[in-house]
């Protein structure tokens, strides 16, 4: 029998092969977990609980980086009997180590997040300490992108880079084999890992929050199209050229295995295949109105292939796929940089022509924090759409977001002081039991940013010793 067939079996067994893939001319499609696959888990690629993951079921995580700060009083989230000083800090939290509270209320700027609040932690005062300038001067968009997910200090270097590994990576090479794809990076512009970009630094630092390791960023694609096919594509790369040609979905590629899939499968199994081929050609759909869009919009001119101009759409193209990802198993670990460190994208869309980076620099001006604020609470808006979207896909053992850790945040507490302390960090989801949620936590002393890295790869199964600056597990994260 061919292993790009599903196998045929009688209509009473309805078992299927836990890693069932649907294959044709070089493209492959990986499906959810269905109730005909032996030994039902969270994923049609990998038993979770076999004995190399412990008998546990997988856990996602996925690192989405925003650039060059926010305003710290819109972020801020209220709590109930408790009022801040000038530095944003809990007067009345009193002595404590680190004070917890559930009666609380979302922020101007969290307000898109409200329909997912009982599934958020808001964490404050951590710290980026190799991020701060010490001797090396300027250049704190470039440490405050690179140490994002490392705590390493950067070499201040325009060519002989040198950082550390990533939090994503450690987990991602633990992981090796267990999925289709170790990792997922994706960005809505391109790296520059020539030349210098922040006072010195390699642009390197400043294009990339995934380290692979001391001296290598892992690329992040950018193109939606292109990531789709790294995640469907199974390496015929001609195929894949011929695919896009005669725009035919890999659905229909992959029709007649499909349709035998479909025969062996209960009503439950047939309608959540439904509702997943619907979003993956939803999703196809989406990519080719965004290029038909582009070439309309320049028509004299050779546009890129698979170019997205519009932020909204590239960055919730980008979302999907990373459900899909996860949904499908293809990968339990992903990075997305809404923007480069020091960013200087403008936002027409919301009425914001000036440039991002420039605005940080607002010196106190009313009408650029208010510009800056309603920016901040548009990349929020796209969190949002993010994190309802895992809510509302089931897993095994509950909604996706369950089962997932997802860090959102920025390498810069106030990017007009260019601060690398108390910064705006919103790490969402369960981590399949791992994370009670819905808190606000603030730490009375400031805690390094890698000791939240390395609770997160601890709930992952591919925990580390040390990263970074860290002294140990960040306290009262995990149960």
């Amino acid at each position: 029998m061919s292993k790009n067939s599903i196998p045929a079996c009688p209509r009473s067994e309805r078992q299927l092969p836990r890693r069932t893939m649907l294959r044709a001319a070089g493209m492959s499609l990986g499906l959810p977990l269905l109730e005909s696959m032996t030994g039902a888990a969270s994923s049609a690629f990998a038993s979770p609980t076999s004995s190399s993951d412990g008998g546990k079921p997988p856990v996602r995580m996925a690192c989405i980086f925003v650039p060059n700060g926010v305003i710290q009083p819109e972020w801020r989230p209220l709590v109930s009997g408790q009022t801040r000083n000038d530095n944003g800090e809990l007067e009345s939290a009193g002595d404590t180590p680190r004070f917890e509270s559930r009666d609380w209320e979302l922020s101007p700027t969290l307000a898109p997040l409200a329909g997912v609040k009982s599934k958020l932690n808001l964490i404050e005062n951590l710290v980026l300490d190799n991020g701060r300038a010490g001797k090396d001067g300027a250049g704190d968009h470039a440490r405050g992108g690179s140490t994002f997910l490392t705590a390493a200090r950067p070499v201040k270097t325009s060519s002989n880079i040198r950082l550390g590994i990533s939090v994503d990576q450690v987990a991602a090479t633990a992981l090796v084999g267990k999925t289709t794809l170790p990792s997922l990076e994706l960005g809505l512009e391109g790296s520059r890992n020539a030349g210098s970009c922040d006072s010195g630094y390699s642009c390197a630092y400043s294009s990339n929050i995934s380290w692979k390791n001391e001296t290598q960023p892992m690329p992040k694609e950018t193109i939606p199209r292109l990531a789709f096919e790294r995640m469907f594509g199974s390496g015929d790369a001609s195929a894949q050229r011929e695919q896009r040609a005669v725009r035919r979905s890999i659905l229909d590629i992959v029709r007649n295995d499909a349709e035998k899939l479909m025969k062996q499968v209960g009503e439950t199994d047939k309608r959540k295949l439904d509702e997943y081929f619907t979003s993956v050609r939803e999703i196809e759909k989406r990519i080719e109105r965004s290029e038909d869009e582009d070439r309309a919009s320049m028509p004299d001119l050779n546009v890129p292939f698979g170019r997205v101009e519009v932020f909204r759409e590239h960055a919730r193209l980008m979302f999907d796929l990373m459900v899909v990802g996860f949904q499908t198993d293809t990968t339990r670990v992903s990075t997305l940089m809404l923007d480069t460190a020091g960013g200087n994208r403008t936002y027409r869309e919301i009425e914001v022509n000036d440039a991002h980076h420039g605005l940080s620099h607002h010196r106190n001006n009313e009408g650029s924090v208010a510009k800056l604020a309603k920016i901040d609470h548009y990349l929020v808006e796209q969190l949002g759409y993010f994190l309802e979207k895992l809510d509302n896909t089931s897993d095994a053992h509950g909604s996706l977001l369950d089962q997932s850790m997802i860090l959102y945040g920025s390498g810069l507490g106030d990017g007009n002081r260019h601060t690398h302390h108390d910064l705006p960090i919103v790490l969402a989801g369960g981590a399949g039991g791992r994370i009670d949620t819905g808190r606000l936590v603030r730490y009375r002393d400031e805690q390094p940013m890698a000791n939240l890295f390395l609770s997160m790869l601890d709930c992952m199964g591919t925990p580390a010793e040390a990263m970074g600056d860290s002294t140990g597990l960040l306290d009262g994260l995990i149960t």
